[in-house]
């Protein structure tokens, strides 16, 4: 089983956001990581990494990836939003969605053909 007070194990900031901003992304990366390991063991281990994209076409904005190592394959989410934050809610609800998607389809097996 998971540790859940150390989900996400690896939190990598490659952005310029740093002191209680940072903190308040990885409370809450680690906040709806462990909830939706909670429970569950097939949830091994969490990445997510924030970057800050820039250049004239993409002014102010960021990119979050979040990595599940889960059993039996890996779930992955990319999203970009104007902040942080923002990009990071998204990322994760796009896992939270994927992994639900995934227990029902492990929890429904006997009714496949």
């Amino acid at each position: 089983m998971v540790d859940l007070m150390n989900l996400p194990s690896e939190f990598y900031n490659k952005t310029s956001l740093a002191g209680s901003t940072e903190e308040a992304l990885q409370a809450e990366a680690a906040r709806r990581l462990a909830a939706l390991a909670e429970g569950h063991t097939d949830i091994v281990d969490a990445s997510v990494s924030i970057e800050e994209l820039t250049g004239g076409e993409t002014p102010h904005r960021y990119q979050v990836r979040v990595v599940l190592y889960a059993r039996p394959n890996q779930i992955v989410a990319v999203e970009k939003h104007e902040d942080a934050m923002g990009a990071l809610k998204q990322a994760l609800s796009a896992v939270e969605r994927q992994v639900r998607d995934k227990r029902e389809k492990l929890r429904e097996q006997w009714r496949q053909p």
